[in-house]
C-alpha cells in the first residue's frame, strides 16, 4: 500500500533564556493510506505546525521516523503555508511553474479547476487573498506530491471566501487525488474536508483519538449535517470539546 508512517517520540525544544527543555512532541504515531484526505484539529499553539515542518523536512531535530511507502529515492513532499508566499515580480503562472515541471496542460487544467484560468498573467498584487491561496495550492497539486502538507491555508478569509476555496479543493483533489494532512483548529472546517479526523491535545501533543467522517461527501455541503456530526462528536468523545 502507498502509505505515509510517522513515529515521532521526542521533539523538544530548549529556551533561550533559561536553559530549560520543553517537549512539543512525544510518542506520536499517525499513518496516512493512500490519497487519504486526514485533518489534524487541536488547540493554537499545540504543535500542528511543528509537525508539519517535520514532515517537510524544515525541521530535522527530533527522535523518530517518517517513512514514504512504498520508499523510492526522492519522495516529493508540498506545502501550502497560511502565506501563500508568491514572488511578487513573477506571474501567477511563473510562481506555479517555478515549483513544477508539468507540462502547460497540466498547469492550464489546474488553474481552470481553481477558478483562475483568467488570472495566468496577473501579478500577486492584483490577486486577492482568497485568489492568492488558490494559486499557492495550484502550486502545490502542480508538483504532483506523494504527500501535501496544508497549514490552515484558508485562516482569516471571510466565510463565504473560505467556503468557495474549501469546495475548490475537494474538486480538484477529487480529480487529482493525494495523500493529504490538513492542519485546522476549525471543527466544521475539517468535517467538511476529511476521511478522517486526527485529535491533538498539547503539553506534549499527542494523539488522543481518530475518527473517519461518515457524512457522503455529496452532502457536505449541508450544514446541519456538518453540525450534527460535530455535536455527535462531543457526545461520543467528550474530550475533544475541552481541546477546542
Amino acid at each position: 500500500m502507498n502509505q505515509v508512517a510517522i513515529q515521532i517520540s521526542d521533539k523538544s525544544y530548549i529556551n533561550s533564556s533559561d536553559k530549560t527543555t520543553k517537549q512539543v512532541i512525544k510518542n506520536l504515531q499517525i499513518t496516512l493510506a493512500n490519497n487519504e484526505f486526514v485533518c489534524l484539529v487541536g488547540p493554537s499553539g499545540c504543535g500542528k505546525t511543528t509537525l508539519l515542518n517535520i514532515l517537510a523536512k524544515l525541521d530535522t531535530q527530533f527522535s523518530g521516523s517518517i517513512e514514504l511507502r512504498p520508499e523510492h529515492s526522492q519522495p516529493k513532499v508540498a506545502y501550502v503555508f497560511q502565506n501563500p508566499r508568491l514572488l511578487p515580480w513573477r506571474t501567477v503562472y511563473e510562481n506555479i511553474q517555478l515549483a513544477s515541471a508539468a507540462k502547460p496542460e497540466t498547469l492550464d487544467f489546474l488553474l481552470a479547476s481553481m477558478g483562475l484560468a483568467d488570472e495566468k498573467d496577473s501579478y500577486p498584487e492584483h490577486l486577492s487573498l482568497g485568489m492568492s491561496r488558490r494559486v499557492s495550492i495550484i502550486r502545490a497539486f502542480a508538483t504532483a506530491p506523494d504527500l501535501l502538507l496544508m497549514d490552515e491555508p484558508f485562516v482569516s478569509l471571510d466565510p463565504p471566501t473560505a467556503r468557495q476555496v474549501r469546495e475548490l479543493l475537494i474538486d480538484l483533489w477529487t480529480k487529482r487525488p493525494h495523500k493529504i494532512l490538513f492542519v485546522t483548529h476549525d471543527l466544521r472546517e475539517a468535517i467538511t474536508l476529511a476521511d478522517r479526523l486526527i485529535f491533538l491535545n498539547s503539553s506534549p501533543m499527542s494523539v488522543i483519538s481518530e475518527v473517519p467522517v461518515t457524512i457522503p461527501r455529496n452532502k457536505r455541503h449541508q450544514e446541519i449535517k456538518i453540525e450534527q456530526f460535530r455535536q455527535q462528536l462531543f457526545i461520543d468523545y467528550p474530550q475533544i470539546a475541552e481541546l477546542l
